[in-house]
């Protein structure tokens, strides 16, 4: 329903027009006409809001506020059971405005959504609202075109049920990253879309979000197109993240949770290898997302040329493979491409089953050879303990002689006597 539609711009009016013909409705607009309010017909309207029990989506957008009026309609919304979506885009809000709403965005039970696009709040402002909604259960905040740089986000008091950030069209550069990384790390993450399109994000910013996707399973959504700043070398890394080939045990461990990664792309081979990565995120589960790109990527030649290329490996993936599997993973490349993709994948593998036998066979003879080795030294400590113990039969013979000598010879004495 639009306010428009009254007969009055005056509140008392219009609610009761609202209550005769809209009893039920769920859905309140008013814009640019609601500039002819007065600050007691907003105070009048924040206090029917808060009571009334209908109203679940609330837009008051394109000029129908300023920071002042702002003041007087959240004077009467301290608090909602029923507001649910509260759209307050293209406005003449600053960080006053947002102030303003304090109250209400910490005490309100049921929002679920918030726009403040276009608005110029900026850092100050977004902080703020970020941090009203910290017990909240929020799940969708938009801030487009607000003049936003710094972001400050304290992970213990956060939004904690944030799914869907809007953040295009801002000036947020690598810090603004770091503090954004905060909701992408750990098992509680629930943001599954942050879009940053047309933002001052470089390199250096990619490599923060990429290292706090690595783990991360609920974003589906990754915005980054107008970001000037991000070269090859940044889009090589999203690339990796999404599907890495250095190690098979890489390409596993790869991001599979991305369905959706956008940017303006230096080299049309990365957006097609990128865009093929999240469609098997799309279309399986993370496990099975995992196998379905080592067989499409890793065991295609022609996709791991030029992959590979991108990335800078220079090594056969067959190094990699136990010989004992060769035979199963050959079987699965020549049903899963082909004849033609199974005989190169002989070519590549053949070398390496042999270096694998003849490092086998070298094994064993050195094996041989110094079994033999131990033989021979074992043999000669033989013959040094026999000859040992010979020794010691001698010595112990020669011994008894000289004490049977000695005392026949003291026997004979004793007789001449």
């Amino acid at each position: 329903m639009d306010g428009n539609d009254g007969n009055s711009n005056k509140v008392d009016e219009m609610i009761a027009y609202w209550q005769e013909h809209y009893p039920d409705n769920t859905f309140l607009r008013l814009s640019h006409s609601a500039q002819n309010f007065t600050d007691e017909d907003w105070a009048k309207l924040g206090q029917y809001l808060s009571k009334n029990k209908h109203f679940t989506d609330i837009a008051l957008y394109a000029g129908a506020l300023n920071d002042q009026t702002m003041s007087y309609l959240f004077r009467g919304i301290t608090s909602s059971n029923a507001i649910e979506s509260l759209l307050l885009y293209r406005n003449q809000l600053s960080v006053a405005g947002v102030r303003s709403m304090v109250p209400f965005l910490q005490n309100t039970n049921n929002l679920i959504q918030l726009d403040l696009n276009g608005n110029n709040i900026q850092s100050e402002g977004f902080n703020i609202v970020l941090m009203a909604l910290r017990n909240s259960h929020i799940e969708s905040l938009h801030c487009m075109g607000c003049g936003i740089e710094s972001i400050e986000i304290d992970s213990e008091h956060s939004p904690k049920h944030l799914e869907m950030l809007t953040l295009n069209d801002n000036d947020i550069n690598s810090g603004g990253c770091l503090e954004l990384a905060k909701f992408l790390q750990g098992e509680d993450s629930a943001l599954t879309d942050l879009c940053l399109d047309d933002n001052k994000i470089d390199d250096e910013g990619v490599g923060i979000l990429v290292d706090a996707l690595r783990n991360n399973m609920s974003l589906e959504t990754l915005e980054l197109m107008g970001n000037d700043g991000i070269s090859k070398r940044g889009q090589i890394m999203l690339l990796k993240l999404v599907n890495d080939i250095s190690s098979i045990k890489a390409t596993l461990q790869s991001n599979h949770t991305l369905k959706s990664l956008t940017l303006h792309p230096v080299d049309a081979s990365i957006e097609r290898n990128i865009d093929m990565a999240t469609s098997i995120n799309i279309e399986s589960n993370p496990d099975a997302a995992g196998r379905m790109k080592m067989i499409q990527t890793q065991l295609e030649s022609a996709r791991r040329e030029e992959l590979a290329e991108l990335q800078g490996i220079n090594h056969s993936l067959y190094s990699e493979i136990n010989p004992l599997h060769l035979p199963e993973v050959l079987a699965l490349i020549g049903r899963r491409h082909g004849q033609g993709e199974l005989y190169l994948a002989l070519s590549s593998s053949i070398m390496t089953l042999l270096s694998t036998v003849n490092m086998k066979k070298y094994i064993q003879q050195e094996r041989a050879y110094y079994m033999s080795k131990v033989e021979e030294l074992d043999a000669k400590l033989a013959s040094m303990e026999k000859a040992a113990t010979g020794d010691e039969c001698d010595n112990d013979a020669d011994h008894r002689r000289s004490k049977v000598e000695s005392d026949e010879s003291r026997r004979k004495k004793r007789l001449r006597k």
